[in-house]
Formats: C-alpha cells, sequence, structure tokens
C-alpha cells in the first residue's frame, strides 16, 4: 500500500513536481468532487458569458466587414459589453474558488492526518476564506499588472512571491499585509529555485490545457476550408468554449504545487514539519512512513 504524501518536508525541484502527481493520483476522485462542487458553478457561468461575448465580438467582426468600419468608439462599443464584464468577473471567481477549494481540502488533509476531507468539512472553510480570496485576487492582480507596467523585470521577480500569496493567506490565516510580506520572506535566497518549479508547473499544466484542445484546432482548420461558414464559426464558440471550461480542472495541478512549495520554504526556514515528527514521535508505530533525511 502506498504512503500517504506527506506535506511538511524539504523537497527539490523534481520532488515537488512528482509529488504533485502523487498526491493527484492518491486523491484524484476527492479533489474532483471539490472541484465540481465549488468552481462548478463559476465555470458554467463564466463559460456562459464567454459564449455570448464571442458571439458578439464576432457578430460585431461581420458588420464591420460587410458595412465598413464604424467609429472606434461604436465598435469598442459592441465589444466592451455587459456580458465582457461578466466574463472578467466571473472568470476571478471561479479563480478565486480553485485556490480556495484546493488549499481548503491540503489544509483539513493535513489536520486530520492524511485523512481525506468531506465536501461538507471543505464548505466550512471555502465559506469562511472565498470573499477574502476573491477580494485579495484583485489587489494582486493590479499590484501585479504594475509590476509589469513599470518594467517587466520586477513583474517577474514578484511572479513566485504573489503565487504562494494564497498558499499563505489559507494555511496560516494571514491578514493581506501579513501575507505579502510573508510571501517575499519565505523566497529569501530561494527565489531561483522556486521561481524555475513554478515555471515548469504552469508550463505542464498549460499543455496539458492545450492537448485537449487539439479538437478545436482541427476545427479552426476545417473551417478554414469551407471559408468560415456561419454555422461552423457558432460551433466552433461553443465547442471551443466548452472544452476550456474542461480544462480548468488541470489548474488543480500548480494549486498542489504551490502548496508543496510553500511547506518545502516553511521547513527550510522553520523546520516545523521535522519538530511535530518529533513531538509525536513514539506515540504511533512509524506513522509517517518512510524516515527522512535532514
Amino acid at each position: 500500500m502506498t504512503d500517504k504524501l506527506e506535506f511538511k518536508k524539504l523537497r527539490g525541484f523534481g520532488d515537488v513536481i512528482n509529488d504533485t502527481f502523487v498526491f493527484i493520483r492518491q486523491n484524484i476522485k476527492p479533489l474532483l468532487k471539490v472541484f465540481v462542487y465549488f468552481c462548478g458553478f463559476f465555470v458554467l457561468a463564466s463559460g456562459v458569458a464567454s459564449v455570448f461575448q464571442q458571439l458578439g465580438m464576432r457578430n460585431a467582426m461581420l458588420e464591420m466587414g460587410q458595412h465598413g468600419p464604424d467609429s472606434p468608439f461604436a465598435f469598442f462599443n459592441k465589444i466592451f459589453t455587459v456580458n465582457y464584464l461578466l466574463v472578467i468577473l466571473f472568470s476571478m471567481a471561479n479563480y478565486a474558488a480553485m485556490y480556495v477549494s484546493v488549499l481548503s481540502f491540503i489544509t483539513l488533509y493535513i489536520e486530520k492526518g492524511k485523512v481525506v476531507p468531506g465536501v461538507d468539512e471543505v464548505w466550512s472553510y471555502f465559506k469562511y476564506y472565498f470573499l477574502r480570496v476573491f477580494g485579495s485576487s484583485i489587489l494582486v492582480s493590479l499590484f501585479f499588472l504594475v509590476c509589469f507596467i513599470a518594467c517587466i523585470v520586477p513583474g517577474i521577480y514578484v511572479f513566485p512571491a504573489m503565487s504562494l500569496f494564497f498558499p499563505v493567506m489559507i494555511f496560516e490565516n494571514g491578514s493581506w499585509g501579513y501575507t505579502f510580506g510573508r510571501s517575499f520572506k519565505l523566497l529569501k535566497d530561494q527565489w531561483w529555485v522556486t521561481a524555475a518549479t513554478i515555471f515548469i508547473v504552469y508550463i505542464i499544466t498549460m499543455a496539458c490545457m492545450s492537448f485537449i484542445s487539439v479538437p478545436i484546432a482541427i476545427m479552426g482548420m476545417a473551417s478554414a476550408f469551407t471559408q468560415g461558414a456561419k454555422t461552423m464559426s457558432e460551433t466552433m464558440i461553443i465547442v471551443g468554449t466548452i472544452i476550456q471550461c474542461i480544462g480548468q480542472v488541470f489548474m488543480i495541478i500548480p494549486i498542489i504545487a504551490l502548496s508543496l512549495c510553500y511547506f518545502n520554504l516553511v521547513e527550510r526556514k522553520e523546520n516545523l514539519g521535522l519538530m511535530s515528527r518529533i513531538d509525536d514521535f513514539g506515540q504511533a508505530k512509524n506513522p509517517f512512513g518512510a524516515p527522512e533525511q535532514y
């Protein structure tokens, strides 16, 4: 029988990526159940809003091609509609829901001694953190945007810290200011390896999302041969949006990887996992599986 994954331990670059998929493999069904319960509504809502927004944009471009260009303001008014705002709103809410649900699952998994939590248990955490994470995501996005606008280098520098922001907030129940400072503090002397790990994990995630988008790419080529028939274009928009919605489940991968990065950094700074195992030594027979090297 495979030992349950221990989060509070030191990990190298490859260990974080490998253990991410170990945890998913061990808990795939309950993770998907939590994802559907707490993110399903937001995925569906953002998908519906996206379909209407893309259809509106397509119709505006068709009208421009048939009747010539309107004034810039008229064209932008047809694109930046209420549906466009709904897409942004529901996408940000879905982003927050994914982080809160998966991180709450991991928190309870650790607290219960590597026992999978139920949906009702995750709900108690979800309703406590959702609005806090949703509001913080707006501030984090603005901060990140300002860093990139000011200069690309600051944006790259703050990316790992902002990636750790929500794990710190939920695992330590931190305020916005505490979480912001703590994220940078944990990265001290570990920026390069953490940034590289996060970068590789996101490449893997994007590759998985792209793989399931192959059908829409085939439909796009078929549409090009048929000169972009109207019915085909509408079908592409709907099918493409459905595939994008399904593909969002792969966001579980980087959230778990970021959690492992967080605990690795905390262990390097504070040795909390080691101290916890020393405190529990002798209470149970080999409760943590194979011994670890420190």
